[in-house]
């Protein structure tokens, strides 16, 4: 399995008026365009997505749409609480490994730090490794089979300059 990993794009800050709760605060302007240079970027590298799973909260949410829309893929859209940022991994790789038929490339979308120890846990079997996962960057593991541990190297990690530059 290609398991892809993209933070939600830039969004409005925590405390902002009108968006007490963590969950509601939305995109920018800023992140809903750069997030378009992101999808283009993925169409660049030819990428295309069996199933996209994303967090429920709004900006992770607006995210996941966005890359849907542009790939021509919001069938294939769900979401998870299991990547909300006090999402539990274990439950997360039990969904994934119980999809039938298995699916080759999946995209999750989620936030800070929850899917930098998702990379870390899954490439080097412990989450103390620090990983610099900018908002709107991109990630691909390579997994012959998804475990709560060591089961996934990682191929790369790009920045959103670097998709920015690609599209």
């Amino acid at each position: 399995m290609n398991l892809y990993l993209l933070r939600h794009g830039i969004a409005v800050e925590p405390g902002t008026a009108g968006y007490e709760s963590d969950s509601e605060r939305p995109l920018t302007a800023k992140g809903k365009d750069r997030l378009r240079a992101a999808a283009r970027a993925m169409e660049e590298l030819e990428l295309s997505f069996d199933l996209i799973l994303s967090s429920p909260f709004l900006r992770a949410k607006q995210t996941a749409e966005i890359i849907a829309k542009d790939l021509k893929l919001r069938k294939k859209l769900g979401f998870s609480d299991d990547l909300t940022p006090a999402g539990n991994p274990h439950l997360l790789i039990r969904r994934l490994n119980q999809i039938r038929p298995e699916p080759k490339n999946v995209l999750l979308v989620g936030h800070e730090p929850y899917l930098g120890k998702l990379i870390a846990l899954l490439a080097a079997g412990h989450t103390s490794l620090e990983i610099d996962f900018k908002k709107g960057g991109l990630c691909k593991l390579e997994s012959d089979f998804l475990l709560y541990g060591r089961c996934a190297k990682l191929v790369w990690l790009l920045t959103p300059r670097q998709m920015e530059m690609m599209a």
